[in-house]
């Protein structure tokens, strides 16, 4: 059976140390920050966390989903077929 969206995210808490949820949410601030460095994309935390969009980009370039890390194009939650990558990189590990 295929897992569902809230599968994939409670799967992608635990490879990078959160909690997982019984209900269903988008990833906070802090676990975008962690699932940022699980796949060594690089923030600057001087000033506080980046914003949701740049730090889903980010991963998201970094596991080759997108070409570059412009947070324009995922101001939105994480897709289905994103999460599914996310987790298989963090398998990977």
């Amino acid at each position: 059976m295929t897992p569902t969206v809230d599968d994939l995210r409670n799967e992608i808490r635990q490879a990078v140390g959160r909690y997982e949820r019984a209900e269903s949410t988008a990833f906070t601030k802090e676990a975008l920050a962690a699932i940022c460095d699980a796949v060594d994309y690089d923030i600057d935390t001087t000033t506080g966390l980046p914003s949701k969009p740049r730090m889903r980009a980010g991963v998201l370039r970094k596991i080759g989903v997108l070409d570059e890390d412009d947070p324009d194009g995922i101001d939105r939650s994480f897709r289905k077929a994103e999460l599914e990558s996310i987790a298989a990189a963090l398998r990977n590990e």
